[in-house]
């Protein structure tokens, strides 16, 4: 199995990190195409992989293309793949009919990672077309799952939905929990101390809802006691229209993703 992975950035080298780490490909048979030097000569010494800067020639020995470049980049990456070869597109907001108009391809499957992936503890939601066979299939299954969950869908409007839930979501913890170390400072705890308490309690409360089977509503009301701590926290943020302005975000992602698909 050739793979090539044309974009040596942070999904790309996830992906690349995950693949080795599950053995679902081995170093001589993975080729990285990226464009920064530095990067090329990192990826190679780490990995042990092939790198290069042209992608062309890689892309038409390949059985697998991944494609993890930024939307706006899609049109500078050049290669004519294999008919029976698979091409694999994580990037944003990019629908499957114009990668099969700029590759002159049948084979793609569209893929919603996070960067959580990095950790082994991504979510990837991914469609395909129908020319991709069961076994290019049960291979996309295994690669993204090296990357954490993975999860087929095959309504490719689910993708766009996805983007501005999984795909955005983590940059939305990440400030839904600056916000909270700000505020456990603000009232006396040490930012170190505050920062540990943040960031176990996320990953905590994660882990808990996993396991416990419950809805948010559900969870949430197991912890707030009437009149109590809890309580009095959650109504300032309803005050503060904090769910609102979560749901509106929402909306603005999935807009900008449809607004990407147009482009």
């Amino acid at each position: 199995m050739r793979l090539v992975i044309v974009g040596g950035g942070i999904m790309g080298e996830a992906l690349l990190a995950a693949a080795l780490r599950q053995r679902v490909v081995e170093p001589q048979d993975v080729t990285v195409c990226e464009l920064v030097e530095h990067r090329r000569l990192q990826l190679r010494s780490e990995y042990g992989v092939e790198t290069t800067e042209a992608c062309e020639g890689p892309i038409r020995q390949a059985d697998v293309v991944v494609v993890a470049v930024k939307p706006q980049d899609i049109g500078g990456v050049h290669g004519a793949l294999r008919d029976d070869a698979l091409l694999v597109s994580i990037a944003a907001g990019v629908p499957m009919r114009r990668l099969a108009t700029h590759f002159e391809h049948r084979r793609i499957v569209r893929v919603m990672p996070n960067t959580p992936a990095a950790a082994g503890a991504g979510m990837s939601v991914w469609t395909c077309t129908e020319d991709v066979t069961p076994e290019q299939r049960s291979f996309v299954s295994r690669l993204l799952g090296a990357l954490g969950r993975e999860l087929y869908v095959s309504d490719e409007r689910k993708i766009d939905m996805a983007t501005a839930v999984s795909g955005s979501g983590p940059a939305y913890v990440f400030l839904f929990a600056e916000a909270l170390i700000e505020g456990a400072v603000g009232i006396g705890l040490p930012r170190n101390q505050a920062e540990e308490l943040v960031w176990q309690t996320i990953l905590g409360a994660a882990v808990y809802a996993q396991q416990a089977g419950k809805s948010a509503a559900d969870l949430r009301a197991m912890v707030t006691s009437p009149a109590g701590t809890t309580a009095a926290g959650l109504l300032a943020m309803e005050r503060a229209a904090f769910r609102a302005a979560v749901i509106d975000a929402v909306r603005a992602a999935y807009q900008r993703a449809l607004e990407l698909g147009e482009g």
